[in-house]
């Protein structure tokens, strides 16, 4: 938040007994606080010493609100494998976080200095200046980085693409917030070996930040598939995010998305990720469409006696781009790039 900006704060009971204090943003408190009556502003501790045109303002935000609706029809995402409209419509459930509960180790295993862990999740710390308003989330292992389970170690990785150090970059530049959301049950699962099972991947998550060059948060689910409320397919990640981890700027997820392998393709792993931006309620996209460069390849005009129409069909190299063009006899064009 800016110096000298108006913040509100809610003041609730910590397990340990002292009393913990948010601050918010004024529309982030309003949308959380605020019950349908301007007047209930005044009670407000402080309220009345703010400068009136900042009292003012924080009623006209309130009565705006009060005329906004509430909810929004949810977008829809569709699966590749049969095209179904998925609606973004999904339980939530309870996150009982305070800073408090923030450790410095994960069960036996030790961090690094700037990681903590809370649950089943290792988080970097980051600077609040990182809050934003809209998210560029991402996947790890096979959205970002190549990996193996044959190979250990914080340098047993390498890039997918070419692209992704500016293409994140590009993201961070234009106000995004960069976050990714990774599993690894391997922290969980290696009772006897787990301290070589954090060094190991968070030792390829800062080489990777090194490379990129820009800031960005991480979490991390260590729970085993089934009931852990923090492994994707299931959102407590973003939860976690959205809760607790962007320093109470509200979000806006028309304007955010998250890129990730696992889209229930035919030689796809899972549909983990698409899983995740559903529940999340976010844009899904795979890491072809962010990385890879699309091609353009101009149409040539085939002459028929009938002078028909002709159509030519060119298609990528191997990244699921079709280019259609539908081409007079005479002259050429530029195709029109269509995914299928």
């Amino acid at each position: 938040m800016a110096k000298g900006s108006v913040r509100l704060g809610s003041i609730t009971k910590a397990e340990a007994g002292f009393d913990l204090t948010r601050w918010h943003h004024p529309l982030c408190f309003i949308k959380e606080h605020f019950k349908g009556d301007i007047t209930t502003l005044d009670m407000i501790t402080g309220f009345k010493s703010l400068k009136t045109a900042d009292q003012e303002d924080l009623k006209k935000l309130a009565a705006d609100l009060e005329n906004t609706p509430t909810e929004m029809a949810p977008k829809r995402l569709k699966t590749e494998k049969d095209g179904a409209g998925i609606s973004d419509e999904a339980p939530t459930f309870v996150i009982n976080f305070s800073p408090s509960h923030l450790t410095r180790k994960y069960k036996d295993a030790e961090l690094p200095e700037g990681w903590k862990a809370f649950s089943t999740v290792i988080i970097n710390e980051t600077d609040d200046t990182l809050a934003k308003d809209k998210i560029a989330g991402f996947d790890f292992d096979g959205c970002l980085v190549k990996t193996s389970v044959q190979r250990h170690g914080a340098d047993a990785w390498s890039l997918l693409y070419p692209s992704i150090p500016k293409k994140m970059q590009e993201y961070h530049n234009a106000g995004y917030k960069l976050v990714i959301f990774t599993n690894e049950s391997n922290i969980d699962r290696w009772k006897n070996s787990r301290q070589k099972a954090v060094d190991s991947k968070i030792g390829r998550l800062k080489g990777f930040m090194k490379l990129v060059d820009a800031p960005m948060q991480v979490f991390i689910s260590c729970g085993k598939e089934g009931t852990d409320l923090y492994r994707k397919p299931k959102h407590g990640m973003w939860l976690l995010l959205e809760r607790h981890f962007n320093n109470g700027v509200l979000i806006d997820k028309t304007r955010s998305f998250y890129v990730g392998d696992a889209a229930g393709r035919p030689n796809d792993h899972s549909d983990a990720d698409l899983g995740f931006a559903k529940a999340a309620g976010l844009e899904f996209l795979v890491p072809e469409d962010v990385f890879v460069e699309k091609l353009k390849i101009p149409c040539l005009s085939l002459k028929k006696a009938s002078k028909m129409q002709s159509l030519v069909k060119y298609l990528s190299f191997g990244y699921g781009h079709a280019y259609l063009g539908y081409q007079p006899d005479q002259g050429h064009r530029e195709c029109e790039e269509r995914n299928f």
